[in-house]
């Protein structure tokens, strides 16, 4: 399948910056699943300072506001081929090793909600593959779906608290109760063709899990189901700090609003 995707992230600051950098990681690579076409990112308002690859393989496109902005505009677009693979992304995990991905962090430490859903699989399937689905249910069934319940410092043990959340915290909550299990997990942000509509107003987030045999393997707790050709892989870590598609910082009091408009398409 081939996927026509655009992503413009917008910051307005209610008085000029003097000083604002971004950390963009926005850009897919090819590999088994995906064959990147044509990527390119445009800035208004500012402008690119370099660009490298983070400790976990992400490409990260590093941009600076131009001095006194009221906004900058970040937008990302290309084509992208891709094919089925049942979720699974491979093999291939870089330098890093497996017991890396075991690690806790803050938005994934489990706590007593974490442990009470771990409890409750010990009846299901030995096998890896079947146990790790059906903790992806599990997830589901213990955290509705709804927006403006959770924000980006989350953690996993408070959205599982509240029993709401979305597919950031479906992914914490997922890699939180698999490293307890003893799989290592990994998050992963990219982008995925809705069924439904051609514009998001955010990008997408999904987990995979190392699953002996199989390698990394993909769960969209959201859907219910392991990523196919309708998804897009752009960067990975231990949680969505590591994954952000933006994250920065700047100097001064101003206030800032974002809007972010996605569109992914045949």
């Amino acid at each position: 399948m081939r996927l026509n995707i655009s992503h413009l992230t917008k910051y307005e600051y209610d008085k000029p910056v003097h000083y604002a950098l971004q950390q963009v990681r926005l850009t897919p690579k090819s590999q088994a699943s995906q064959n990147v076409l044509t990527w390119d990112i445009s800035v208004e308002g500012g402008r690119k300072q370099l660009e490298f690859m983070d400790q976990h393989n992400n490409h990260v496109t590093l941009i600076s506001l131009n001095e006194d902005q009221p906004a900058i505009s970040i937008h990302c677009q290309g084509k992208v081929e891709t094919s089925g693979q049942s979720g699974m992304a491979g093999h291939q995990y870089g330098d890093t090793p497996l017991w890396y991905f075991k690690r806790s962090t803050s938005l994934t430490r489990p706590g007593g909600q974490i442990h009470d859903l771990v409890k409750s699989l010990a009846d299901h399937a030995r096998d890896d593959l079947t146990r790790l689905h059906a903790l992806s249910g599990l997830v589901a069934k213990a955290l509705s779906y709804e927006k403006g319940r959770t924000h980006a410092h989350t953690t996993a043990e408070d959205a599982l608290r509240s029993g709401y959340g979305v597919c950031q915290d479906h992914t914490h909550v997922f890699l939180s109760a698999a490293r307890l299990l003893g799989f290592p997990g990994r998050y992963v942000s990219g982008y995925l063709m809705m069924d439904d509509r051609v514009e998001q107003d955010a990008s997408h987030a999904w987990a995979e899990a190392w699953a002996e045999n199989l390698g990394w393997t993909g769960f969209d707790v959201s859907n219910g189901v392991s990523p196919d050709e309708r998804y897009v892989r752009v960067a990975t870590g231990l949680d969505y700090r590591d994954a952000a598609p933006v994250s920065g910082i700047r100097i001064g009091d101003a206030q800032e609003s974002m809007t972010v408009t996605v569109r992914v398409q045949r």
